[in-house]
């Protein structure tokens, strides 16, 4: 059964602690729906009504492009073990990008990641739980290296010219404010 909340209380904190696999879901007005899977020790809560998460360098930037539209964002967790629960995490959005005056004190709760390139900073207006039942079960093994192996080697201004050619615009040619204007 669905439990709707307004805001984190320590139980639903401490299950989002555990967890080591989320999902953040974004749309523009138009065009196509997001929806990416984030890990690497990238998610805060900052209150019991506000989370963040670090965006790491991708193919894509779509995130960021909704975001800036219309602010929109759901983060769905999902316990993937022997108690069973799906939480999703529905609110307004903004980015915040190295160049803001903001980065330095969020990315300070963050392990430092080469090619970090954005904070996405949400404040909740709805906390929902359902049952997952349905959800398979799953066993963490580790963090892939992949990504910072990338990241490393090219590092930061290949890791920005990289921006420059895949993360300026999104699938739905919608800037996605990587770089000023």
């Amino acid at each position: 059964m669905a439990e709707q909340f307004e805001k984190l209380d320590r139980k639903l904190k401490g299950f989002i602690k555990r967890q080591h696999l989320y999902f953040v879901g974004t749309a523009g007005a138009e065009g196509f729906v997001n929806v990416s899977p984030k890990g690497m020790d990238s998610f805060r809560i900052l209150d019991d009504g506000t989370v963040a998460w670090l965006n790491l360098t991708g193919s894509g930037n779509e995130s960021a492009a909704h975001v800036l539209e219309n602010g929109r964002m759901t983060v769905m967790f999902c316990s993937f073990d022997k108690q069973p629960l799906i939480m999703r995490l529905y609110g307004q959005a903004a980015v915040v990008h190295p160049r803001d005056a903001r980065w330095d004190e969020l990315s300070a709760l963050f392990p430092e990641h080469p090619g970090a390139r954005q904070i996405f900073v949400l404040s909740l207006d709805l906390v929902q739980t359902s049952c997952g039942y349905a959800v398979p079960y799953y066993e963490f093994q580790g963090e892939r290296p992949t990504l910072t192996k990338w990241a490393k080697k090219r590092g930061q201004a290949g890791i920005e010219d990289y921006w420059a050619q895949k993360n300026i615009k999104s699938l739905d040619g919608k800037d996605t404010g990587i770089f000023q204007d």
